[in-house]
């Protein structure tokens, strides 16, 4: 029987020899991979340069992303918009959902001679401003303006268009028509467009009675439509004879264009 003494002397021994052993087998397999995978290149170089020196087939200089593309993407035309570009450039290019409702008239536009004999003076003349009335509030409109109403418009959303229809008067630097009391909007066209909503600070009120130990506190916090001014365009002669307008003789009630003075 073996003592302790050596029991443990043979453990040491063993615990010390172990990790010698396994890196020694792991080096001789890293030996033999690393020849069997010289062996193999030394075997296939042989036979690529073989291939290489007598080609079957000539090489094509065509790249190869035009063999990969697909057929479906061949035969559809670029767009001329856009469409990571969300801001319109033209009216084409707005959605049908968001472009104003078509008006319909029954009857005719009717233009005096005076009118028309004077309306290029006018719409030759740029810019032009509209005095548009809204909810019985005159506003002075130019293109490019920016609008914000003192209420919250409702059923509107970012991005729609709408139409002033209603105008006290139209005009330019030089020239100024004032409606009888409004201009039929046949005559011009003003288009904004709603920007977004705006909300002022949150306002808090205290109210109390007389002989009332209770405080109450009344909160507000208004919210505003944006708007901003797209077009403002007064039509020619040609357009409005175009779109089937009558010139009619000169009556008292007619809209007259004036010079400013």
């Amino acid at each position: 029987m073996f003592s302790r003494s050596a029991l443990r002397s043979l453990a040491s021994e063993l615990r010390w020899t172990a990790p010698s052993t396994i890196s020694s087998a792991a080096s001789l397999q890293q030996r033999a991979c690393l020849h069997q995978t010289a062996s193999l290149m030394n075997s296939e170089q042989p036979q690529s340069q073989s291939a290489s020196s007598h080609p079957e087939s000539p090489l094509s200089a065509t790249p190869r992303a035009q063999d990969t593309q697909p057929k479906s993407h061949q035969g559809v035309k670029a767009s001329t918009f856009d469409e990571t570009n969300m801001t319109p450039q033209t009216r084409a290019h707005v959605p049908i959902a968001k472009q104003p409702v078509a008006p319909t008239f029954t009857s005719p536009l009717k233009v005096t001679e005076s009118l028309m004999s004077q309306l290029p003076h006018l719409a030759g003349q740029k810019p032009h401003y509209v005095v548009a009335q809204l909810h019985a509030r005159p506003y002075l409109l130019t293109e490019g303006d920016h609008i914000r109403l003192p209420f919250l418009m409702p059923k509107v959303k970012a991005g729609d268009i709408l139409r002033f229809n209603r105008a006290s008067a139209l005009g330019s630097r030089d020239f100024t028509m004032k409606g009888t009391p409004t201009i039929d909007e046949r005559i011009y066209e003003c288009r904004v467009r709603v920007t977004g909503v705006d909300a002022e600070p949150l306002r808090i009120k205290e109210k109390t009675k007389r002989r009332q130990r209770h405080v109450k506190q009344a909160k507000s916090k208004h919210r505003y439509t944006l708007l901003r001014v797209m077009d403002v365009r007064v039509k020619t002669p040609e357009e409005l004879l175009a779109e089937g307008a009558v010139v009619v003789e000169d009556s008292a009630d007619s809209s007259v264009i004036e010079p400013r003075s």
